[in-house]
């Protein structure tokens, strides 16, 4: 955030939204979080990380082009119709009031007429790549649209999202090899276990509200108890990312730079304050670190293999 910006709720307000779309737009802009990138990277990443461990040698850099753009649509998309689901919900929680659904600047039946818009333009997208991976690609609507509705239904919404914001690191390499194979699915599934840490350190944010309005998390399940369990987390995220780096037979340089990246969510563990709001949120955001430090590591461990 920019030393002129402010917060109204979860909603930044005096940055590049405010200053450079006119107003007719600006809540669109919002809808999308296009001010709030963090999670664009964070369902960037494992299409990044993939499609780097299927290459022969380095990246395509057009490939890599093609999911920061789908990357931002689609993120764009499920917060769309996230908000639109949640609209009764956020309105009753202070945090999301002001989002652009629950406050009013943009209806109900607006918001699904532009997540159809969006969607549009990430199929678009998709359909730059070979067939195998559009159906990769569709096949992740079954899980993003029923996400929104898991929170009334189980205290572990964040292995769900964990299992939509990973699809990446199967789209990434069936973009690449035009099949699925064991690095892939182990990618996948490192990706879940990441989630379940960084999600669940940011619904610390909401906790008191979530249970007050019958909202449920792996925050409100785990408690006191989250730091104990962000050990076996994110220690299956490195131990699931290394078997997918050596069934991929990536170089040495690979193992250096994973400790490195693991000592990044090593951090986490060790200094997150789960009753500290600010605290928590900082650190769901530095995962961008974890991000771009492991995707460092698996293009060397492919350049050197």
């Amino acid at each position: 955030m920019n030393t002129t910006e402010t917060l109204n709720g979860d909603i930044p307000v005096g940055n590049w939204i405010d200053r450079w779309i006119p107003a007719a737009g600006r809540p669109y802009f919002r809808l999308m979080r296009l001010d709030r990138p963090i999670g664009t990277w964070l369902l960037l990443f494992p299409c990044w990380w993939s499609a780097a461990l299927a290459a022969d040698g380095l990246p395509s850099l057009g490939l890599f082009a093609l999911f920061a753009v789908g990357a931002g649509v689609m993120r764009g998309a499920g917060c769309t119709f996230n908000d639109w689901a949640d609209r009764d919900f956020d309105g009753r929680v202070a945090r999301t009031a002001s989002r652009p659904i629950p406050s009013g600047a943009v209806r109900p039946s607006q918001a699904l007429a532009f997540l159809g818009l969006q969607l549009a333009l990430g199929l678009l997208v998709l359909l730059q790549l070979n067939a195998y991976a559009v159906t990769v690609g569709v096949a992740s609507l079954l899980l993003v649209f029923p996400y929104p509705f898991m929170k009334r239904i189980t205290y572990w919404p964040q292995a769900w999202l964990g299992l939509t914001f990973n699809w990446g690191a199967l789209l990434g390499w069936a973009a690449v090899r035009g099949q699925l194979d064991l690095p892939a699915l182990l990618l996948y599934a490192a990706g879940l276990f990441w989630t379940l840490g960084y999600d669940t350190i940011y619904a610390h944010q909401d906790k008191e509200d979530d249970a007050l309005i019958g909202v449920k998390s792996t925050a409100l399940a785990l408690g006191n108890a989250t730091v104990g369990w962000l050990w076996p987390f994110y220690g299956a995220t490195l131990a699931l990312v290394g078997a997918a780096g050596w069934t991929a037979g990536l170089g040495w340089p690979f193992w250096p730079l994973l400790a490195v990246a693991g000592g990044q969510l090593l951090w986490q563990i060790l200094t997150v304050d789960i009753d500290d709001s600010a605290d928590c949120l900082a650190i769901f955001k530095s995962n961008r670190w974890f991000g771009w430090l492991l995707l460092a590591a698996i293009v060397a461990g492919r350049v050197a293999s």
